[in-house]
């Protein structure tokens, strides 16, 4: 018999295990969820929940594309 925490029937959660808080924006670069979110995430309510899921494909536009790195030095000439 299963035990019934799994039975619930909770919103699962956005992690795709990529755990990386942006610098800037203060949310993971995975989940697009902030550090406060994540922590709460197991005591939220399913309406809390559901409300933040709704609102993370919008902060998608807050993680900035860095610039620099093998990309930029690959299109410079040498000096």
């Amino acid at each position: 018999m299963k035990d019934a925490v799994w039975k619930r029937d909770e919103i699962e959660s956005p992690c795709v295990q990529i755990c990386v808080i942006h610098p800037e924006a203060r949310i993971c670069a995975g989940c697009l969820r902030s550090i406060d979110e994540i922590s709460h995430w197991s005591k939220m309510t399913p309406e809390d929940r559901a409300a933040i899921m709704e609102e993370l494909p919008n902060r998608r536009n807050h993680l900035k594309k860095r610039r620099g790195g093998r990309a930029a030095r690959v299109g410079r000439k040498g000096p």
